[in-house]
């Protein structure tokens, strides 16, 4: 039986570390390939909300503000994000997220302003920016009316500032003669 030198010794060990590597990245990658093909499925929490009868905003009553709202419901703030603001001749939902970077904002009734408690961003009642770091005025998200006369809000659907005007941006109200 012939013993193996030093230098067979050593030279098998990094043959064998060498190649052993070699296998294990192949493998590695014929792993992540076959995970591309099969991925996980994700849980994502539905976007529609079925909120109220519309009934309900149609009969506040009151002044708007100089920016022609008349009201700011936070009832979904917390759970999904946006408010439900009724101007004179239209109801629409407000993104509840700060357009800086994302912080939820809150509303103050008593001075009719948003702020963003992150970095003080502030919108006025109809969501136009005016103070802070935020780019732009607040999103608004999909607001229909189903067939029971219930509003339905899609927070899947977003309009910005550019496409208030398109349906689905608001649901345009009867104003009464005054």
């Amino acid at each position: 039986m012939k013993t193996a030198t030093r230098r067979e010794v050593i030279s098998r060990g990094f043959a064998v570390i060498g190649w052993g590597s070699f296998a294990a990245t192949c493998g590695l990658g014929i792993g992540e390939t076959i995970r591309f093909f099969f991925p996980k499925v994700i849980f994502q929490s539905p976007s529609k909300f079925v909120i109220s009868p519309i009934e309900e905003f149609l009969l506040l009553s009151g002044d708007a503000d100089t920016y022609g709202v008349i009201d700011v419901d936070n009832r979904w703030r917390t759970k999904h994000k946006f408010f439900v603001v009724r101007e004179r001749a239209k109801i629409y939902a407000l993104s509840a997220r700060c357009t800086h970077l994302g912080c939820t904002i809150n509303w103050f009734d008593d001075m009719r302003i948003f702020k963003c408690p992150c970095h003080g961003s502030e919108y006025r009642s109809n969501g136009i920016n005016f103070a802070g770091p935020a780019p732009r005025m607040l999103d608004r998200f999909s607001i229909t009316l189903n067939q029971e006369g219930i509003l339905v809000v899609d927070t899947g659907i977003t309009y910005d500032y550019k496409r208030f005007d398109v349906d689905g941006a608001s649901i345009v109200i009867p104003v009464p003669n005054s």
